[in-house]
């Protein structure tokens, strides 16, 4: 299949540091990219690039075959990010936070019924109305996965979404990640714990 996501000799500075420097992969739709490396390989600077939140120093992101300078938000719609933390207001409940994540990306929110079924996928239905301050880290770490698998993105940037995740909650998400690239998604995940998914690719960035 053609790629979808070009990235260029991209390169990336962490303060005063470069730590991502001439970068280039390709994926196509179905495809998973699994990052690893040391920790201050650039992990996490890169996927911040990716989602436009920093600048790279250097170097081309393409999507779709236009540059993602040219239409920015365009870019972000089709992106759905998780990050260290997990982008949850603690006074909402698990489903205000997920409705208005995806009200604010989409400019529609979701149905209850649908932040239900995607909570039940994470095995968090029952937490629709409970406000997050009550949720332990794993529960919310699973709020914010059901939040992503919901948005409808074509892309996935996820940055060690299995952080405060017990083995149940893990398969979870394999299970998710799978569906998605089933579907023709495509995700890039950095993760010090291996994922066994159809399409992975692996990619080890060494610190500079």
């Amino acid at each position: 299949m053609a790629p979808v996501l070009r990235v260029d000799a991209l390169s990336c500075r962490r303060g005063m540091r470069r730590v991502v420097e001439g970068l280039s992969f390709a994926l196509a739709g179905g495809e998973t990219l699994l990052l690893s490396g040391r920790n201050g390989s650039g992990k996490t600077t890169l996927l911040r690039a990716l989602a436009l939140f920093v600048p790279a120093e250097s170097g081309t992101i393409t999507w779709r075959d236009r540059p993602v300078s040219e239409d920015p938000d365009g870019w972000r719609r089709d992106v759905a990010w998780l990050g260290h933390l997990d982008g949850l207001k603690g006074d909402l409940a698990a489903g205000e936070n997920i409705a208005a994540a995806i009200h604010l990306q989409c400019g529609v929110a979701p149905s209850r019924a649908a932040i239900v079924e995607a909570l039940e996928r994470f095995g968090m239905a029952a937490a629709v109305d409970r406000p997050v301050r009550s949720l332990s880290a794993g529960q919310r770490r699973r709020v914010a996965l059901a939040r992503v698998a919901l948005a409808g993105a074509p892309v996935w940037l996820l940055d060690e979404p299995l952080n405060a995740l017990d083995s149940a909650a893990q398969a979870e998400l394999t299970a998710a990640l799978t569906h998605h690239a089933e579907a023709g998604g495509l995700a890039i995940v950095a993760t010090h714990t291996p994922l066994d998914l159809p399409n992975a690719r692996r990619l080890e960035l060494a610190a500079p």
